[in-house]
């Protein structure tokens, strides 16, 4: 019966990973899913274990403090999600495709009864994912397909620790795993953007908890730095993102267009190479435009950020206190999307 009834909600569950309504992406989500919960084992036991390796113990050792913290400091979900660990012997659990038509930022939604609309389609095989992608670019769509290193059932399912991000920076776990909480906190239908940059919002609140009270001077310094060096690298694609829409917006010859969007991308990939310079080595973007980033790209980017500065105002209107916090955005999601973006928007004008 426990086994019926995770399949049952699993059909529900497939279209918050994005997907097409075909009976093969449906049998990938479920077959993936069902894996990752198979490979789950307690965390607890896998520090009893003599098998388990020094190094990864440690690590499990840290995703513990940090799932404790999560629920007694920050107020996130206490359950079962986080208290198991999954080796799933690949680099990412699934691949996110994103879809932008040819001039606009906007990307490419699929609808479902349960889900609502989400702004890209999740496979857990690359393979899968690589096909869905070369079918919309024969169908005329820029495309982006991304890794990913963890999601959120939404607390259908206890999510484990994945081998995928367990050997992150602990700063970086925690930041993860702050996120993908926040998500269980609280999902709205039909708005991707609003439902990622609250729980960015979330993890940057909770990582600069977190690190005040266990980490120490360089985990702090390191971590500012990559995040110095993350947000120099998004204020970059959102400049782009406004320029290409305007460019968009123009009424040119289509071949003008074209080469005007050329033109763009390839100045942004030169400004890229510049601010480079100043990360001294750092070239973790560098599979961006190794991949010719496009307006899929730069859709994939604006849900995580588009939404966080009013979302931070909001926070430090509610004086830091993340309980009030959260209960605001929860009677901010009652309303109709338009008067939603409108009210969030204002936060920033008080």
């Amino acid at each position: 019966m426990m086994r019926l009834r995770q399949l049952l909600l699993l059909a529900a569950l497939v279209p918050l990973l994005g997907g097409c309504a075909t009976l093969r992406y449906y049998a990938q989500a479920v077959s993936g899913q069902l894996e990752l919960m198979r490979r789950a084992s307690p965390i607890e036991g896998e520090l009893r274990s003599d098998v388990t390796p020094a190094a990864l113990k440690e690590k499990l050792r840290s995703a513990l403090r940090i799932r404790q913290f999560a629920s007694r400091e920050l107020a996130l979900p206490d359950n079962g999600s986080y208290r198991s660990y999954a080796d799933l012997g690949r680099r990412y659990v699934l691949w996110n495709v994103f879809a932008a038509a040819e001039f606009s930022i906007k990307p490419l939604t699929s609808c479902f009864p349960v889900a609502g609309c989400v702004s890209y389609r999740g496979y857990f095989n690359e393979s899968d994912a690589k096909a869905a992608g070369t079918a919309l670019r024969e169908s005329g769509y820029d495309v982006h397909i991304g890794g990913v290193p963890a999601y959120s059932t939404l607390g259908w399912f206890d999510d484990p620790v994945l081998s995928t991000f367990i050997h992150y920076p602990e700063a970086e776990l925690a930041r993860l795993m702050f996120h993908e909480l926040a998500h269980q906190l609280l999902y709205v239908k039909d708005d991707s953007r609003f439902n990622e940059s609250f729980a960015t919002t979330v993890e940057q609140a909770g990582v600069a908890r977190w690190l005040a009270q266990s980490g120490n001077e360089n985990e702090r310094a390191g971590y500012e730095r990559r995040q110095k060096i993350r947000g120099e690298f998004l204020a970059l694609l959102i400049r782009y993102q406004a320029i290409l829409s305007q460019h968009y917006q123009q009424e040119l010859p289509l071949e003008q267009k074209r080469l005007g969007k050329a033109r763009h991308f390839a100045e942004m990939e030169q400004e890229y190479r510049q601010l480079k310079v100043s990360w001294r080595g750092f070239a973790g973007y560098d599979r961006w435009f190794d991949g010719k980033p496009n307006n899929a790209t730069l859709a994939s980017v604006a849900l995580y950020t588009d939404l966080v500065p009013a979302f931070s105002a909001l926070l430090a209107r509610e004086g830091g206190d993340l309980p009030r916090f959260y209960a605001a955005v929860k009677e901010l999601a009652k309303l109709p999307k338009e008067e939603r973006d409108v009210r969030l928007r204002s936060v920033l004008e008080n």
